[in-house]
């Protein structure tokens, strides 16, 4: 197993970062991709903001009016900025368009997190000052559940994460599901412009092993998670049927490119062992 994938050490915790007002990074934001989430996405663009600094939101055809009202909220803040999609296109495609808008205007880091406020604003410094440390590496949430977690989800990705790992040969993904994670966008970018999928709720999984495949190593970071019932305004469009379809189809498709890899992967494993980072996958 790589040395990088599972050493939260070679990182500085929250405690070490202090708790001054975020500064305006050059290079690392964190975009929110929007659906249709409620009363939520406020609390969670209010809580992103509090810790960071630029924060995108992409409203993927929302039709609850909260584009419209962040849009007037960032017109009171410069660091916010909405990206409106006309309809809906799915997770993927949604971070996809930020992600486009992001390099060309200089950025090379993202932290992607969901929009109903069930990830941890608060851990955006210590994820971020990790991507710094490590650029080449992607940072990944591994989820802390508490007992709102729905049991059906968490056995359901136990299965995508042993997948995952089967793909990638152990590289080390802790949560292939987890969207609380830093990506390094160019590899990212050039990832998804090359095939049509990766648009919808299959992106988080295929993103961690296609960079993985790409050389791209993982850092795992425990990151608690909170599900909020609908009483609380809690939101989800995780369908059962549809999205376990969806990356069963996907977990087939990955299989297969791991097969035709395999050499290349098992070269590069054995490359990687004391030099983490050096094997890139095309």
């Amino acid at each position: 197993m790589p040395a990088l994938a599972n050493r939260p050490a070679m990182c500085r915790g929250a405690a070490e970062l202090g708790h001054a007002p975020p500064r305006r990074s050059p290079t690392h934001l964190v975009l929110i991709p929007s659906f249709n989430p409620g009363e939520r996405v406020f609390a969670t663009v209010r809580a992103a903001r509090a810790h960071w600094d630029p924060v995108w939101v992409v409203t993927d055809g929302s039709t609850d009016g909260t584009p419209q009202r962040l849009i007037e909220q960032a017109r009171l803040d410069e660091a916010l900025e909405v990206l409106t999609l006309a309809s809906n296109q799915g997770k993927g495609a949604a971070i996809l368009h930020g992600i486009r808008a992001a390099v060309a205007r200089g950025y090379t880091h993202a932290l992607t997190m969901d929009s109903d406020d069930q990830h941890p604003a608060e851990l955006i410094p210590e994820f971020m000052h990790c991507s710094q440390q490590h650029p080449d590496a992607m940072i990944l949430g591994k989820p802390v559940f508490d007992s709102s977690a729905p049991r059906a989800r968490v056995y359901g990705r136990r299965l995508s994460n042993v997948w995952a790992n089967l793909e990638t040969l152990g590289a080390g993904i802790g949560d292939s599901l987890f969207g609380f994670r830093v990506y390094p966008l160019r590899p990212l970018l050039e990832i998804m412009e090359a095939q049509r999928h990766m648009r919808r709720f299959d992106f988080d999984v295929e993103a961690a092993v296609r960079l993985c495949w790409r050389g791209v190593l993982p850092i795992n970071r425990p990151a608690p998670v909170r599900y909020h019932p609908r009483a609380q305004g809690g939101v989800s469009h995780f369908s059962y049927l549809r999205d376990n379809l969806l990356l069963t189809g996907m977990h087939v498709r990955l299989f297969c490119g791991f097969l035709w890899r395999l050499p290349a992967l098992l070269r590069a494993r054995r490359r990687r062992v004391g030099a983490p980072g050096a094997a890139s996958i095309k």
